[in-house]
């Protein structure tokens, strides 16, 4: 099960495993969701918007460098990060 919005990727998808080391090129892993983790690979051209930059001081200041699933983890619910993504693609 995953979503298929422009710019981002279900690692299930791109990646065939949800285990999987390898990310393409110009993209990084996340981890997003409440209770459940879900694992996304977003394009590195994010990191230059103030709002996904916003996510990120929200995921130092709640996990510091000891992130819970191995990777960083955005804390927000899966609907609010994949609301961001859709507005980050149409801008």
């Amino acid at each position: 099960m995953g979503f298929r919005l422009p710019g981002i990727g279900n690692a299930k998808q791109v990646c065939k495993g949800a285990e999987a080391k390898n990310v393409p090129k110009g993209y990084f892993a996340v981890y997003v969701g409440e209770i459940q983790k879900k694992r996304f690979l977003v394009p590195i051209s994010y990191l230059k918007n103030p709002s996904f930059q916003n996510l990120l001081s929200q995921a130092e200041e709640e996990f510091g460098f000891d992130h819970p699933t191995g990777g960083l983890t955005i804390p927000c619910t899966e609907e609010a990060f994949i609301d961001l993504t859709c507005l980050l693609n149409c801008s």
